[in-house]
């Protein structure tokens, strides 16, 4: 799984992130029990039973229990430990972790990006920097490879795309395996209880679990970390236990040649029940996915001090106990308990269960909401539950989903013995995603030689490949559910992606000459109307078809138009001093401008801040320096100037005074905020403070006059109200993606206007058709 979930305390973690405090360290480490660890923390509820589920039986000597710990410790050794802890956390992204993140180191240092409206000036970002190290002949020919054969690039998006709808089905099979694995252990001590009653209680949990998700996780987060920490200290406790009464020569099965005595004992069945042994290290991507909340000492803290060995306890006392019970192999955790503290333990793990499950939901909706931002998935309302901690969202229509499908699948297949056969397949294959991402960092971002990736690959890879080969085996035993959810979910991206990308090939290819349009202005009785009009496009150059469209059916527009494109870039953060890009169109008297707002991969577009008045900042910080740098267009005597004292308010706050004088109170942290201004004539970008070089009071110009008047008199938003058809001369299949799956998707997602924010007083729309 890939779980990006929100922190508990986002704003101690994101504090001391950088902080080598031993205190801080501890606390984040702690803290990130209850966000990173619930999910693999809960494995062992199912791994035995899962494992011993099919024809492998247990023989008097013991040597398949012995095996399978032994398949246990070491996957649970290397895969976690060894490449995760030593080697993935290192290869981080600004601090953040994950799929994105290394699909994003990549695109950076290789040039992969396929994404749309790509400028020089997203180098500049202070998150666009580079790794340090001299260029390899290996990483410079796998980076001219990616150039020259754009179907590689498009296949690489498409195996982050697969890691992705493959956590999105552990988002829908974790809560569904770990409630009905908790639950049914009430028929250790209640034998008479009927199935249904356990499914009707696995059903009931799940459906209060997602009903409590509009609320956020915040509210009960704090318990979050208290009840893992319980979790892992009463399954450990438990676990020395059982060694201590039952066997005590499990530890012997710590020898890697019990594995090899197990698969030459057990034959093809030793290999298919791989795909259960799987199961104990669900939940190892969260430790590098959820990298940007805590840091890489407190995961590895939390990790090798408690969550390790505590583990590793408890799958040692179930095989302890299991070497002395073999008839109790389908009930082994629950069997295990000790009679006096059963209860007690069954709660802990219902919760545990519980908790383990809100990471994986939280993780999904945080994956959805970067497809969204890298236009792979068709937009969806995206609610901020918290006001304080940065990242907690929801999506109300994938929540809904995700219930429907857990109860369905909780409801129609029961067995957690099939559920665990699909749930392997899913984790095993993001696993084997990040491997061979990381095998290319190492090349590409790292610039080490390919025999160091070749290595990472062939033993990370050759472990993983022999689970995913045992999972495949069981395709026709649950192993179906999430290569059908992976397929569905692959296809809306594929489809949504290529209809985005095809969308913005026409609006190239369709582009509008200003000069040509403004030449006919006096036959069309083309006017100017007082106010300032944002029409959003998708393009960062040129001037897109739906404001010739506009302008012909309707000759006349503002007196300031600015043409804005809301883009994501491949960073996981874009500074808010970085965040807009203003630049002029035409000559002067046009009183035409261009804003470009960046978002990375990773922040989120509907932010509570007063954008109109912003943009009327940049655009008039922009004319400023233009008078700065090239000269005042009035003398400092003529009576249209303004000055504003450096020392009192700044330009944001006295223009705010003038257009709005009875809202001054609502201006605060953005008066000071600065603007990167990018003039292309100079081909570069500076920050400007808002005074000159001496010192002296700023001057307003004539120019920024009519723009505070223009502001005045009020913004309209105009937007292109879009619809796409495949052309004549397409193929039946594209017909059917365009003209059927994306026109859905385009009509009954979330319009451009309510993902905007845009005042529906103010929202004036253009239909337009694209013929792609």
């Amino acid at each position: 799984m890939d779980p990006e979930t929100p922190v508990i305390d986002g704003g101690l973690a994101l504090q001391n992130r950088k902080g080598t405090s031993c205190k801080a360290i501890l606390m984040l480490a702690y803290q990130s029990l209850g966000v990173v660890y619930g999910d693999l923390s809960t494995s062992p509820l199912y791994v035995y039973k899962s494992t011993f589920s099919g024809k492998l039986s247990l023989r008097e000597d013991d040597e398949e229990i012995l095996g399978v710990l032994s398949f246990i410790f070491w996957t649970f050794t290397l895969i976690p430990l060894f490449k995760y802890i030593f080697i993935v956390l290192s290869a981080d992204d600004n601090g953040e972790g994950g799929t994105f993140a290394l699909y994003s180191l990549l695109c950076r240092h290789a040039r992969l990006c396929i994404l749309p409206n790509k400028q020089a000036a997203d180098e500049k970002l202070s998150a666009y920097k580079m790794q340090d190290g001299v260029e390899t002949w290996e990483s410079s020919m796998l980076k001219s490879f990616f150039e020259k054969h754009p179907r590689f690039r498009l296949g690489l998006l498409m195996i982050v795309l697969l890691g992705t709808c493959m956590v999105i089905g552990d988002g829908i099979l974790t809560p569904t395996i770990s409630v009905l694995s908790a639950v049914s252990g009430v028929k250790v001590k209640i034998t008479e209880l009927h199935e249904n009653y356990i499914v009707a209680i696995s059903c009931l949990i799940l459906v209060g679990l997602f009903s409590l998700q509009h609320h956020g996780t915040h509210r009960v987060a704090f318990m979050f970390a208290p009840i893992v920490t319980a979790w892992l200290l009463c399954i450990s406790g438990i676990g020395i236990y059982n060694i201590f009464r039952w066997n005590t020569s499990v530890f012997h099965a710590l020898s890697p040649s019990y594995m090899f005595k197990f698969l030459k004992a057990t034959g093809k069945e030793g290999w298919v029940s791989l795909g259960g042994v799987i199961l104990c290290i669900t939940g190892a991507e969260a430790m590098f996915a959820n990298l940007g909340h805590f840091s890489q000492l407190s995961i590895k803290v939390a990790f090798t001090l408690l969550v390790y060995p505590c583990l590793i306890l408890a799958y040692m006392g179930e095989a302890a106990y299991l070497s002395k019970h073999h008839e109790d192999i389908q009930r082994s955790f629950y069997k295990a308990i000790p009679e006096a503290v059963f209860w007690p333990v069954f709660i802990v793990a219902t919760l545990a269960a519980v908790v383990g499950s809100q990471a994986v939901i939280s993780a999904t909706f945080s994956m959805i909401s970067q497809c969204c931002a890298l236009s792979c998935f068709p937009r969806v309302k995206i609610v901020h539950t918290s006001s304080e901690i940065y990242g907690q969202i929801y999506i109300p229509e994938i929540n809904w989903i995700l219930m429907c499908l857990c109860l369905a699948i909780t409801v129609g297949i029961r067995d957690t013995n099939t559920i665990g056969h699909a749930y392997g397949l899913a984790v095993v294959t993001v696993m084997f995603v990040t491997t061979c991402l990381m095998s290319l960092v190492i090349v590409v971002v790292w610039k080490q030689k390919v025999i160091v990736a070749l290595l990472f690959l062939s033993f990370f890879g050759f472990i993983e490949l022999l689970y995913l080969s045992a999972s495949l085996i069981k395709v026709h035993e649950g192993g179906w559910i999430p290569l059908s959810l992976s397929l569905i979910f692959m296809g809306i991206m594929y489809v949504w992606h290529y209809g985005t990308i095809k969308k913005h090939e026409f609006d190239l290819e369709n582009k509008v000459s200003m000069k040509r349009l403004l030449s006919l202005g006096p036959s069309l009785g083309m006017v100017r109307v007082p106010g300032i009009g944002l029409l959003y496009t998708d393009l960062v150059t040129g001037v897109p078809a739906v404001f010739g469209h506009f302008v012909t059916n309707l000759p006349a527009f503002h007196q300031v138009l600015v043409f804005v494109c809301i883009k994501s870039v491949h960073v996981p953060h874009v500074l808010e001093k970085e965040r807009f890009l203003v630049s002029r169109i035409g000559p002067k008297e046009f009183q035409m401008f261009r804003c470009t707002v960046r978002y990375g991969y990773k922040d989120l577009q509907q932010e509570n801040y007063d954008f109109e008045n912003r943009l009327v900042s940049a655009i008039f910080k922009l004319v400023q320096m233009e008078e700065r740098e090239l000269g005042p267009i009035l003398k400092p005597e003529t009576s249209s100037q303004m000055r504003i004292s450096p020392g009192s308010d700044s330009l944001n706050m006295h223009m705010q005074r003038l257009t709005h004088p009875n809202q001054e109170e609502n201006m605060q942290s953005s008066c000071s905020m600065d603007i990167q201004v990018m003039m292309p004539e100079m081909g570069n970008s500076e920050i400007w403070d808002g005074l000159d070089e001496l010192g002296k009071e700023p001057v307003i110009g004539q120019e920024c006059l009519e723009i505070m008047k223009a502001r005045e008199a009020g913004v309209a938003y105009i937007l292109g109200h879009s619809y796409a058809k495949a052309k004549k001369s397409s193929s039946l299949l594209k017909k059917l993606a365009i003209d059927v799956v994306y026109a859905f998707f385009s009509k009954n997602c979330r319009g451009p206007d309510v993902a905007l924010n845009v005042p529906h007083v103010s929202l004036l729309e253009v239909g337009m058709i694209y013929y792609v």
